[in-house]
């Protein structure tokens, strides 16, 4: 997969000049939609099929900072897939130096539009195969 990267915008940063720790569970939004649009089965896809994929969890260790103007470059992947929960794990690398900045981790599962539970091998069998090759377990 390809590397999502974020510029750290102005608005992002604290008075003490560095990046809202807030902003960075956007940016794991933001690697996650992009994951799902490279294996095509982006959230307007889902959605329109009728699948939602809350967040249950999330999970950050934040090990240095970033301020405006450091791009960010952000991997993410499948950590975990049992058919109804999903688990993305993400990594954070400020651009320039090579430093992780952030690995965490977020929890999903599979809804239908009523908010009952999928069973995404019977119902979404075609997401399902693709959720279960692409699952890679790594470390936190």
């Amino acid at each position: 997969m390809t590397p999502y990267c974020h510029k750290v915008q102005y608005y992002e940063t604290d008075r003490m000049g560095v990046t809202h720790h807030s902003n960075y569970i956007r940016w794991m939004e933001e690697a996650r939609v992009d994951l799902l649009e490279q294996i095509g089965w982006g959230y307007d896809r889902m959605e329109s099929l009728g699948i939602q994929s809350p967040v249950m969890g999330v999970e950050c260790a934040y090990k240095a900072p970033t301020t405006f103007g450091d791009t960010v470059e952000i991997r993410a992947g499948i950590r975990e897939y049992r058919g109804v929960h999903l688990v993305v794990w993400y990594e954070m690398r400020r651009l320039g130096d090579g430093k992780v900045v952030l690995e965490g981790t977020s929890r999903h599962c599979f809804l239908d539009r009523e908010g009952k539970f999928l069973r995404m091998g019977r119902d979404f069998p075609e997401l399902d195969r693709t959720l279960k090759e692409l699952a890679e377990p790594r470390e936190p």
